[in-house]
């Protein structure tokens, strides 16, 4: 079960489509969310990007736990094609973001 709701991670996709602009705003966000939520974001990338699988939920977030030693921000900042590896992790985990981030895009 993850800690942090689709609709933030939805949030998170966004930004990071639009990093050059975002970034700050990106990063402000991310540093507001719980550890928790900040582990279950970054165990969805890790998910996402192959480096777990579905199934290794809960110990992908126990990881991120364990082994925080960069502030989150920075250490998904720094990840290549973030966005997609929440999108692709969120798919692995049978989750759909669609209607979060259409409620998004149009402001909802």
């Amino acid at each position: 079960m993850l800690e942090i709701s689709t609709y933030k991670i939805a949030q998170v996709i966004l930004m990071a489509r639009e990093l050059e602009r975002a970034e700050g705003e990106l990063r402000a966000f991310i540093d507001r969310l719980t550890e928790e939520e900040q582990a279950s974001l970054v165990a969805v990338m890790w998910i996402g990007r192959d480096s777990f699988t579905a199934d290794d939920l809960e110990e992908a977030k126990r990881t991120a736990m364990n082994e925080a030693t960069t502030p989150t921000a920075d250490y998904l900042l720094g990840t290549p094609h973030l966005s997609d590896h929440l999108e692709n992790g969120l798919d692995e985990l049978g989750i759909s973001v669609v209607d979060d981030e259409d409620d998004l895009v149009r402001g909802g």
